[in-house]
């Protein structure tokens, strides 16, 4: 349940969307205090559906808590008045279907904009609503491919690679979410409603700063290659993954401070004048050197070992973790972040909080994902009762 102390306590949100990347930004909506109520298609929004692999269920677990739902077929007369009257008790109204689809429905922006100028419409979709890319068909993988964020990722001398995790959708989320608190506070200041419009390929461009560098900041001005693991405008070294007895460790060192302090762990302080190592530039120069030097000492050493090293040494590094050891990862439980939670069948499961830390509060007390439809007679009761 949400409480005063809540940001979003009060705020109500019609939530039309699905997957992961509309789906996200209304997480955090709801973690945040909002009523959020999920307005499914009958049958249930698409990733309830979703189970070729019996994969389905915890993302939409995942990604769907402290909502409620209500199904409704928009196509249907009946069913699109009742959404329409909805919309007349809500602050907040987003979507993420295909550029087009909404309108067509006849609950765009447009049609809800009559029945309330103050609403804020937010639409999230690949390419944004319009320009020339607005009818193409989008999903993560297919954004990856056109962001330019598979060209950038894998090696140079191998094809381009997918990121191991649905980036796009969740990048467009945490935007989507930006973007309607941004409205938010213009309404409070000005009363005025506003449409929002998040593009996929839009949100991640910002992530290639570093690959920009190569193109604009050198002589070269080259379109860079994929570099593998080391720093994506190849500036930065050493920069990268390295083996150790247990796994790899990541290891970065941004300055000169941090090259001292590394090399002092490692046990070869003078090498920081040797001609090969003095200045970052020499470092990126000779990143071969540097990368063989580091090796030599990591492949004798635990990752833990590591990481209590230079993390005394105030050296950046990380442990590659895997999935189930970041699922016990003892930061993100001691933060809230994740928790194992179990239902009445006695099924175990992780819930996740948000990231937000506002006034030492991330979440909402929990409340698992509603079943389609299962909070219809509420809604409904909680219509009639505004319309009277």
């Amino acid at each position: 349940m949400s409480n005063p102390n809540h940001p979003l306590t009060g705020i109500r949100v019609l939530d039309l969307t699905q997957i992961y990347n509309g789906p996200y930004a209304t997480f955090l909506m709801a973690m945040a205090g909002a009523d959020v109520i999920k307005v499914e298609p009958p049958g249930g929004e698409h990733l309830r559906r979703r189970n070729a692999r019996g994969g389905a269920l915890y993302p939409f677990k995942m990604l769907n808590p402290n909502k409620r739902s209500i199904s409704l077929d928009l196509k249907n007369d009946e069913d699109r008045d009742i959404f329409l009257e909805l919309a007349l008790t809500a602050d907040i109204i987003i979507e993420n279907f295909a550029p087009g689809v909404v309108d067509r429905l006849g609950v765009g922006y447009e049609t809800i904009k009559k029945i309330k100028p103050e609403i804020i419409y937010a639409s999230g979709s690949g390419y944004g609503q319009d320009g020339p890319y607005k009818g193409y068909q989008a999903m993560d993988i297919a954004v990856q491919a056109m962001s330019g964020v598979m060209s950038a990722t894998g090696f140079p001398d191998n094809p381009p690679v997918k990121a191991g995790v649905a980036l796009c959708d969740f990048f467009a989320g945490i935007h989507l979410f930006g973007g309607v608190m941004t409205a938010l506070v213009k309404k409070e200041r000005t009363g005025k409603g506003s449409y929002v419009d998040v593009s996929m390929q839009e949100a991640v461009f910002p992530s290639f700063a570093s690959n920009l560098g190569l193109v604009f900041d050198t002589d070269a001005k080259k379109i860079p290659e994929r570099v593998g693991n080391f720093h994506g405008g190849l500036s930065i070294a050493p920069y990268g993954v390295y083996p150790c007895k247990d796994g790899y460790v990541s290891i970065i060192c941004n300055n000169d401070t941090h090259w001292h302090r590394l090399l002092e762990v490692i046990g070869l302080p003078d090498a920081k004048d040797d001609p090969k190592f003095i200045t970052m530039a020499d470092r990126v120069e000779n990143l071969d050197d540097v990368t063989n030097l580091i090796t030599e000492w990591s492949t004798n050493l635990l990752r833990s070992e590591i990481m209590v090293l230079l993390n005394e040494a105030r050296v950046p590094c990380g442990m590659v973790k895997d999935l189930g050891e970041v699922i016990e990862d003892e930061n993100l439980h001691a933060r809230g972040m994740i928790r194992w939670i179990s239902d009445e069948a006695g099924y175990k499961s992780l819930a996740a909080a948000s990231p937000l830390h506002i006034d030492g509060l991330n979440s909402v007390d929990y409340k698992d994902a509603p079943e389609i439809d299962a909070d219809r007679e509420e809604i409904l009761r909680e219509l009639e009762a505004n319309n009277n």
